[in-house]
């Protein structure tokens, strides 16, 4: 397929998306000096509500920013075409397979969303942009992503703590006027969709995390960058570890897990054995007390003991005490059999025996690369030379 033709196409998208963009700047250099009646109105209402320490007053800042938007004008609308017309560029530039170009394009396309104070739009942007840079430059990519991050983790999105609240507001539509206050009562439409917004007794509305999900993900693919493009273990642990926190924060507790488990395997690779310790008992006890998840429990022990191995023999030994006793399961897995066969051997210094038992562990449940690892630095503190241990 012949690429050319796409990407001319793309390049005139281009020069027309430029031609929009400066059109628009001539619009709005003809009203320099003045301001339009909707940003006057809007100031002068919002400007009482900046810096109040009122936790109802974030709401109402919300909604009067909503409800008071500037109408599109005739500069507006052609930096809105602009940004389409930009996007349009970049796919054509991705069927092109010139993803440094596409990338490029996705980013002038953000930045116009962003003066258009379309956030969404303009994370959704940075987001496709880093996907395209992931293919051709994989720092630049996490620069999009990192970009898209920051979007989302500013736009708080308000959610009160009942489906149906009442009270007396401004401006809410579909109910009676109050007579005394001349104010109406129903529900007000603030963002996307219609939500109640309305004050119940003794409730107060909250800014949440709400796309702080989304927020985990990219950092989820900014440490996959990291781990198979530029091979920086450390950082890929930093935005595991964001990517859990904000898991929690929105309490998806498995998705955390994922998140620290990946940490700890690192942790414990790169020998920072207490940090990996802690992760593999605190998502081990928590499996514990799940139907689904306690069966998985064994494996998170076995792996804390055996990082507890490469810091002390004797720490093994009554870290396994300590598993059999808050899991008794753990007792009759073929895990803690493992260990304590490993645990004997290495008292008795006896490579033959150590060795062993490994294999007959393997020739049940093979070995990943990660438990061979351990096992081997494990095996180095009985012999001096490291050999296979199948």
């Amino acid at each position: 397929m012949d690429n050319s033709g796409k990407e001319a196409e793309a390049m005139a998208l281009l020069a027309e998306a430029e031609r929009k963009v400066k059109n628009s700047q001539s619009f709005f250099s003809g009203l320099f000096g003045q301001q339009p009646a909707d940003q006057t109105l809007t100031q002068f209402l919002l400007e009482p509500l900046l810096g109040t320490s009122n936790p109802w007053e974030p709401w109402r800042l919300a909604f009067l920013r909503q409800r008071l938007r500037p109408r599109s004008s005739g500069g507006s609308s052609k930096i809105e075409e602009a940004c389409e017309i930009y996007a349009r560029a970049a796919n054509m530039f991705k069927m092109a397979k010139n993803w440094s170009a596409a990338g490029n394009a996705f980013c002038q396309a953000a930045q116009l969303h962003l003066q258009l104070q379309s956030k969404h739009d303009a994370a959704t942007c940075f987001v496709d942009a880093g996907n395209a840079f992931k293919k051709a430059d994989p720092q630049e990519a996490i620069n999009c992503l990192m970009r898209a991050i920051e979007i989302y983790t500013d736009m708080a999105v308000v959610v009160l703590t009942r489906r149906r609240h009442c009270c007396w507001g401004p401006r809410v539509s579909g109910a009676a006027e109050d007579p005394a206050s001349g104010t109406r009562r129903g529900v007000v439409e603030l963002g996307r969709g219609t939500q109640d917004a309305l004050r119940p007794e003794g409730s107060f509305p909250r800014l949440t995390q709400g796309r702080f999900t989304i927020a985990a993900k990219h950092h989820i693919s900014i440490a996959e960058i990291y781990e198979t493009e530029l091979v920086d273990i450390e950082k890929a642990i930093a935005h595991y570890e964001q990517s859990a926190d904000y898991y929690k924060g929105e309490e998806s507790n498995s998705s955390a897990n994922k998140c620290l488990l990946k940490v700890a395997g690192y942790a414990a690779q790169l020998e920072q054995y207490q940090k990996a310790i802690d992760i593999y008992e605190q998502v081990g006890t928590n499996a514990m007390d799940s139907p689904l998840l306690k069966y998985s429990a064994k494996d998170y022990f076995f792996k804390a003991a055996l990082c507890h191995f490469c810091i002390d023999m004797l720490n093994a030994k009554l870290a396994v005490q300590k598993y059999e006793e808050l899991f008794p399961a753990f007792s009759d897995s073929r895990e803690c059999k493992l260990m304590k066969k490993l645990l004997d051997a290495h008292e008795e210094q006896n490579v033959d025996s150590y060795t062993e038992a490994v294999k007959e562990y393997d020739a049940i449940s093979r070995l990943d690369q990660w438990l061979t690892t351990m096992l081997l630095r494990i095996k180095k503190t009985i012999q001096g030379d490291e050999e296979d241990l199948r």
